[in-house]
């Protein structure tokens, strides 16, 4: 756990940390609550450094896929 919030720290962990303490803030100012757990959830994202596609949710495929001559069928329209 120390090392998940300690390690991998890059531009965009701390973006999202600055921007979950600032809603936070400016939430708590104006006294909406529903912005504050917005801005909660950014501050856990980058503290926990998650995401949606962190856990392969959103994989990628990474495959270059090349297609045979066979495969390929072109039909002309007139």
């Amino acid at each position: 756990m120390k090392l998940l919030l300690l390690q991998n720290w890059n531009i965009f962990r701390w973006l999202r940390l600055l921007m979950g303490i600032l809603i936070v803030v400016q939430a708590a100012i104006v006294s909406d609550w529903m912005f504050a757990a917005a801005g909660a959830v950014f501050t856990l994202m980058a503290l926990f450094n998650t995401g949606c596609c962190t856990v392969n949710s959103c994989p990628v495929n990474s495959k270059n896929k090349e297609l045979s001559a066979e495969e390929v069928t072109n039909e002309e329209v007139k």
